[in-house]
């Protein structure tokens, strides 16, 4: 592969890990967009220049974080779109520990509506992406609108930008398929509108999929995937 690759290390301390020993998801989540917020700012952006939500993240675990103590973190760009990119990762643990993953961003301006992307991104992370194109179109079905649970909210879940952020939307994936992801598991999650402090959240769950809805709006949906 040609074009830039940014590389990151990371400890794996308690808070990251399940009763197991197991890295969980949430905190992988909060690996990816703290390396993507690294890689942003080693290429010269300011932390405030841009602003990035994630549409997609498919994580795809080759072996299980178990008894790893650190991780190396390896990003790239994999896609471009008009107002979006889409970003690889590669995460490999001291004691074998495997992940692969990749998420769609939309870039945003500052009144949080989409931003075309601009020569100067182009110019750093174009070569990598190598003309392929990243697709914001969601997969997953919709919710069946049966029967569902409540999901409450945490003021320490709302980010900056006044949402949940994308990393808490995996603690419900870990507490519905918590028993399965001992094992080796690829898992999407689409996002799809934003959930905010106030909003009633409930997850509506079958065996391979879940959904997080507002009411009959469904803001966020997950899957196990097959391998």
């Amino acid at each position: 592969m040609t074009g830039r690759v940014f590389a990151a290390q990371r400890r794996i301390r308690l808070s990251d890990t399940d009763a197991s020993g197991r890295l969980r998801l949430d905190a992988v989540a909060r690996y990816l967009q703290d390396v993507a917020a690294d890689d942003v700012a080693d290429a010269g952006w300011s932390p405030d220049e841009h602003v990035w939500v994630v549409r997609r993240t498919h994580v795809d675990v080759e072996a299980p974080f178990r008894s790893d103590a650190a991780v190396e973190l390896r990003t790239w760009c994999s896609g471009v779109a008009g107002a979006a990119a889409a970003r690889r990762y590669s995460l490999a643990g001291d004691a074998g520990g495997r992940i692969e993953a990749e998420s769609v961003w939309i870039h945003l301006d500052h009144d949080l509506q989409p931003l075309r992307l601009g020569e100067r991104f182009l110019a750093v992370y174009g070569p990598s992406a190598d003309g392929r194109r990243a697709s914001t179109r969601l997969e997953l079905p919709p919710a069946p609108l049966d029967s569902a649970r409540p999901w409450p909210l945490r003021a320490t879940d709302v980010d900056r930008l006044g949402h949940v952020n994308n990393a808490a939307y995996w603690i419900p994936v870990e507490e519905a398929w918590n028993g399965r992801l001992s094992e080796p598991a690829g898992i999407l999650l689409e996002y799809r509108r934003p959930i905010d402090l106030g909003d009633e959240v409930a997850v509506e769950q079958t065996e391979n999929a879940l959904w997080l809805r507002v009411g009959a709006d469904v803001r966020a949906a997950a899957a196990i995937l097959p391998r």
